[in-house]
């Protein structure tokens, strides 16, 4: 069972994978793992689903040591898709940093409190 953050990363890495497509589609997976920082069997997973949801388009051609690659294209849906996970992940982003700007006040507060109740324990001392 996938947990809710789980889904929340799976939308954060297919984001990057949709802005890496876009800029760059002749790309092999190899390549998208390292430059991603995760693993080739979760790059073949993530592209299929993509595939499968119809976000992007595959192509292969011939590539310069006569092997087959792949070109990577957005599709329309891809491209639609990459903006509503734009639009999450900013807003994700945004209800995140108010609740710690929010802590970081209370935090503020409580310190400035901490350091008067020791300026009343000395001035009793």
């Amino acid at each position: 069972m996938i947990m809710k953050e789980d889904k929340q990363d799976y939308k954060y890495i297919n984001l990057e994978l949709l802005r890496y497509l876009q800029d760059r589609q002749n790309v092999s997976q190899r390549e998208l793992a390292k430059e991603m920082g995760i693993s080739l069997g979760k790059i073949n997973f993530l592209l299929n689903a993509l595939i499968n949801k119809g976000a992007i388009k595959v192509r292969n051609f011939k590539n310069n040591k006569n092997k087959l690659a792949y070109a990577y294209y957005l599709t329309p849906s891809g491209i639609k898709e990459k903006t509503v996970l734009t639009i999450e992940f900013f807003r994700r982003k945004l209800a995140e940093y108010d609740t710690i700007k929010e802590e970081l006040e209370r935090l503020e507060k409580d310190i400035k409190k901490m350091q008067g109740d020791e300026i009343l324990e000395k001035d009793n001392e």
